[in-house]
């Protein structure tokens, strides 16, 4: 299942992480970030202990989505190392998300 992220774990859980993390930057009333929600939580599974995957709440956690200059969502983020090395804009296929995933491990 994929984590949620808040203001409060996203140092420890994402930053601080010896895998590679994608962070769904989302929102409840966004169709596009509804439409790979799902995707989402089947990658978190097929991935489990290669990759940390999980979403955040860009209006509940507003300041994290500042901090990463979040404009538009769905935003992915992956990280490596606490630096962000990909980044994906809008709804994309499952199969992209993936091979981005897949690229960093």
């Amino acid at each position: 299942m994929a984590i949620n992220f808040t203001t409060s774990n996203f140092q420890e859980v994402v930053l601080n992480s010896d895998k590679p993390v994608l962070v769904d930057f989302w929102a409840e009333w966004c169709g596009p970030c509804k439409m790979i929600g799902p995707l989402i939580e089947e990658l978190s599974t097929e991935m489990d202990g290669q990759a940390v995957i999980g979403k955040l709440n860009v209006d509940e956690n507003p300041d994290v989505a500042a901090t990463y200059g979040i404009r538009s969502i769905p935003t992915l983020l992956i990280f490596k190392g606490g630096e962000i090395v990909d980044k994906i804009v809008g709804a994309v296929p499952k199969a992209s998300i993936a091979q981005k995933i897949t690229a960093q491990l």
